[in-house]
């Protein structure tokens, strides 16, 4: 590697003080091996010690690490040196990204202790992070079902008492007392309600025999279980 000149500069630390050698030697951090910087980082540090300028203790523990891993590749077998220096090459990364964007971040800064950027465009939230209860997910599931049945049309069944039964008209019932009396003049008057199948042919049937009594068309005799209806004046 050539030999560069360089100017000496307050370095914030070792790491510092490597990335400005690797930028002067116009390098890759990933592709260089750390320890050939090793003599131009240790003229740097004899440097500052002759310009009585503050060598930080870091800075020679940083020189001593590099002599540390360049001995140890000396080594017949590399494995150990090469971690430690993929270790120190990490760190090289993780600093030059800080350092950038610290200088980003001071360009964005307003005064001393005040940051302004402009609002970010947050994703909306499509989960849902309430928590509950199994009672209250119950009581939450029979309300909605609860409000989808009553958009619902009423079920068949809510008519089956008005819609499906029969309906029994008095005047049926009347041409039935006839035909009952034109088999025998008179027949036992409970006998007109044994084949009635519902409440209503019962209510039917005897408003049918009220309205041939009030017709004068048959009468009545005797009562409770022995009363008999009868035609009056023949067929």
């Amino acid at each position: 590697m050539d030999k560069i000149s360089f100017r000496l500069e307050a370095f914030e630390g070792p790491l510092d003080l490597l990335l400005y050698l690797i930028s002067k030697n116009k390098l890759s951090i990933c592709e260089i091996r750390i320890t050939d910087l090793l003599g131009q980082y240790l003229e740097c540090v004899t440097a500052m010690q002759e310009e009585d300028m503050d060598v930080k203790s870091e800075f020679l523990e940083m020189a001593s690490r590099l002599v540390y891993i360049k001995s140890v590749y000396l080594l017949p077998k590399h494995d150990e040196a090469e971690r430690l220096e993929e270790e120190l090459v990490g760190e090289l990364i993780e600093y030059e990204l800080c350092r950038k964007l610290a200088g980003e971040l001071s360009q964005m800064t307003d005064g001393f202790n005040t940051f302004v950027r402009e609002p970010m465009k947050l994703p909306p939230q499509r989960g849902y992070k309430l928590k509950h209860s199994p009672d209250e997910l119950l009581s939450f599931y029979y309300a909605a079902v609860g409000r989808g049945q009553r958009k619902l049309p009423p079920p068949a069944e809510s008519f089956s008492g008005i819609v499906s039964r029969k309906i029994i008209s008095v005047s049926s019932k009347i041409v039935y007392v006839l035909r009952n009396l034109r088999k025998r003049t008179k027949i036992a008057f409970k006998s007109l309600f044994e084949k009635a199948d519902s409440r209503s042919e019962l209510v039917a049937t005897f408003l049918a025999v009220l309205e041939l009594i009030k017709g004068r068309r048959v009468e009545i005799e005797g009562d409770g279980d022995n009363a008999e209806i009868k035609m009056i004046g023949g067929e």
